[in-house]
């Protein structure tokens, strides 16, 4: 065993995975490279939930050359019958001798039988390769198959002094170009983007994926206590992706009717005034959404931090002051805390730069936030401001 070969080969596997991010729906990205005498023999991704996993792939570049070789899989191989046949059971008819794993997967109907299915076979197991490299690709897929809810990603783009547009109300365009590029890949690398309808009636979005080379554009999901979306807003004529309308008792029954007509989906989510964010987190998860990006005003990403939703934050920040005090609408807008030391703190910061823009994402961490530390609570809000 030679572990720097491990982790190169590793890499290539980590590198397949990572290139069909956002394809595979609820299910994780794997990627697995077959390495028999030294030399690459078969490599393969998992490209789309339903279809061959990234062991089956590899294996059937690989053919007669699989038998003897080292499979190198981000993600514990299968041990039951799904949409697909169990990979483990196919490596061990290959005839692979070794299996690499990078990470144990924490689908409760695998959880470690894959591996001990392959050592009950006889076939060499190794863990723990660059396992925080893999778990950090599937980090969405890691908290929707344990909890059913999807994983939470907020972005924002405001200048330096906080804020995300003019005083009258200006937000185009805050950042670069080179910024805005990036979006457009967090949008396709997610199931869905949500945003609040005051965005809606302020900007008329179309909230789709934009890249020089086709992305997938997600569901488009909307905050509507009141279902006060016009008719005629692009999300809804253009047909680009499925709409989501998150809305409440008190909406107008015929309103829900015209917005079904047009063929949005609503979802009743409390009594009101406001959606409860909490509760829509529940049922996007029953309709096997597994990743939602956050695109929307202060009040709304505000909500997603008070209510310890958001599970990471990915915060753009223009060489820009504008100011304009409080008629100038600032990133997070929540009743806040009381003391410093309450405040949430991100955890495992990444710095990077686009362009003249500098993005911080980071893993917000709630221990220090105590309930006492909160003044107010509100369920959600759909504002731009």
């Amino acid at each position: 065993m030679n572990i720097m070969n491990d982790e190169m080969y590793m890499r290539l596997a980590l590198q397949l995975a990572g290139a069909a991010s956002g394809q595979t729906g609820v299910n994780p990205v794997v990627g697995c490279v077959l390495v028999k005498d030294g030399r690459v023999v078969g490599m393969g991704a998992h490209l789309k939930r339903g279809e061959a996993h990234a062991e089956i792939h590899a294996l059937t570049m690989a053919g007669a050359e699989a038998a003897g070789s080292t499979a190198y899989v981000t993600l514990e191989p299968c041990s039951h019958h799904g949409r697909t046949g169990p990979c483990s059971d196919r490596l061990v008819r290959e005839g692979v001798k070794r299996v690499v794993v990078a990470a144990v997967d924490p689908n409760p109907l695998v959880a470690g039988s894959g591996l001990a299915r392959l050592r009950t076979q006889g076939i060499e197991v190794t863990e723990g390769v660059l396992t925080a490299e893999a778990e950090a690709l599937n980090e969405a897929f890691n908290k929707y198959i344990v909890t059913r809810r999807p994983f939470i990603t907020v972005k924002t783009a405001s200048t330096l002094d906080g804020k995300t547009a003019a005083a009258g109300g200006d937000s185009k365009w805050i950042t670069g170009e080179a910024a805005r590029g990036y979006v457009h890949t967090l949008r396709h690398r997610h199931q869905a983007i949500l945003t609040g309808v005051g965005t809606v009636l302020a900007d008329d979005p179309q909230l789709t994926t934009r890249l020089p080379v086709p992305g997938l554009s997600p569901v488009r999901i909307i905050a509507d206590s009141m279902l006060r979306i016009p008719l005629d807003a692009k999300l809804l004529q253009d047909r680009e992706a499925p709409v989501i309308l998150l809305t409440t008792a008190a909406a107008p029954e015929v309103r829900r009717r015209e917005l079904e007509a047009l063929g949005a989906q609503v979802i009743e989510c409390g009594q009101g005034p406001a959606v409860d964010l909490d509760m829509a987190m529940e049922r996007l998860g029953e309709l096997e959404i597994g990743s939602v990006l956050i695109e929307a005003g202060g009040k709304l990403a505000g909500a997603f931090l008070q209510h310890r939703l958001a599970d990471k934050l990915v915060l753009f920040f223009a060489p820009k002051i504008i100011g304009g005090g409080a008629a100038a609408p600032g990133t997070f807008d929540f009743d806040g805390f009381r003391a410093m030391r309450q405040a949430i703190r991100l955890d495992r910061m990444k710095v990077e730069t686009f362009g003249e823009d500098v993005c911080f994402t980071g893993y917000p961490s709630y221990e220090a936030a105590g309930e006492d530390g909160v003044r107010g609570s509100s369920p959600g809000g759909e504002g731009k401001e």
